[in-house]
């Protein structure tokens, strides 16, 4: 058990390795970020450390982590590897997070429609 802030106990809770699959590995926003900068295009590392301003080990790290659940490949050309996105490895994130998209569209649809009706209810009552 451990003590939190609050003074409650709870038990701990094991996280899954960020390399363990695809979804953990993408729930450090660095590594979205990286994914999104590749998506255009194949780049070499120092490109994608210049561009979003992490460092070169981190970006490494990241890039290991990536590939490692397979959402990037790499090519070596000369003394510079390149890195691109898997898209098939991709998928199955696209496609468990469109269910949520639809569920999220909807529900802000139902939440502008109630706001819609709040401000016509106001704009009568001042009337």
């Amino acid at each position: 058990m451990t003590y939190s802030y609050m003074g409650m106990y709870c038990l701990a809770v094991a996280r899954a390795a960020t390399t363990s699959d695809a979804f953990n590995a993408v729930a450090e926003p660095r590594r979205r970020d990286i994914l999104n900068y590749l998506a255009l295009q194949e780049r070499p590392v120092g490109e994608i450390v210049a561009s979003l301003g992490i460092e070169q080990p981190s970006v490494s790290k990241h890039l290991r982590v990536l590939k490692d659940v397979g959402l990037v490949d790499s090519r070596r050309q000369g003394r510079q590897v390149f890195y691109k996105t898997n898209a098939d490895a991709i998928r199955p994130l696209h496609e468990w997070t469109s269910f949520f998209e639809r569920f999220w569209r909807n529900q802000l649809a139902r939440v502008k429609e109630r706001a819609e009706q709040k401000v016509k209810d106001l704009e009568k009552k001042q009337e």
